[in-house]
């Protein structure tokens, strides 16, 4: 006989909602401006420390997949190379700050549920996910782009 698992939902609060499939992730206006700014770092496009009103176009970016009235310089430049940051197949630079926010919150809800471990890799010096029932070895998370060419820089 199988065993179906009913995974839980990530929730920090009810701002922002992001959907895929059965899987409903709700955050909080913090957590999710937190989720959007490391998610951009991680793709290089822009450096830890963004101000409230670069955040704010950023998060605007995420939500709306546009920004309608920048509110700053970072706002500035995604429109000015808003055709290069919308890379064909619906992969451009809104896609993957998504994905991220996604994938950093599933994550989180299987630590939480007991599924994944958190390692430090010592010779790295960077963390990873572990399945406990399965060994040691850190599972490989899918590479993200980089968007350093078009990043964004004080």
């Amino acid at each position: 006989m199988s065993r179906t698992i009913r995974r839980g939902n990530y929730e920090s609060g009810a701002d922002y909602v992001l959907e895929y499939g059965e899987l409903r992730f709700s955050f909080n206006e913090d957590d999710f401006a937190q989720r959007i700014e490391q998610a951009a770092v991680r793709l290089d496009f822009v450096v830890p420390g963004l101000d409230i009103d670069e955040l704010s176009d950023l998060v605007e970016l995420a939500v709306s997949g546009e920004i309608a009235e920048p509110a700053s310089e970072l706002g500035d430049h995604i429109v000015e190379h808003w055709d290069s940051l919308c890379e064909p197949q619906g992969r451009g630079l809104v896609h993957w700050l998504r994905r991220l926010v996604f994938r950093g919150a599933w994550l989180d809800q299987r630590v939480k549920e007991g599924e994944l471990d958190i390692v430090f890799d010592t010779e790295t010096h960077t963390f990873g996910y572990v399945q406990p029932d399965r060994g040691p070895d850190p599972i490989e998370l899918a590479a993200e782009p980089s968007w350093r060419r078009l990043a964004y820089t004080r």
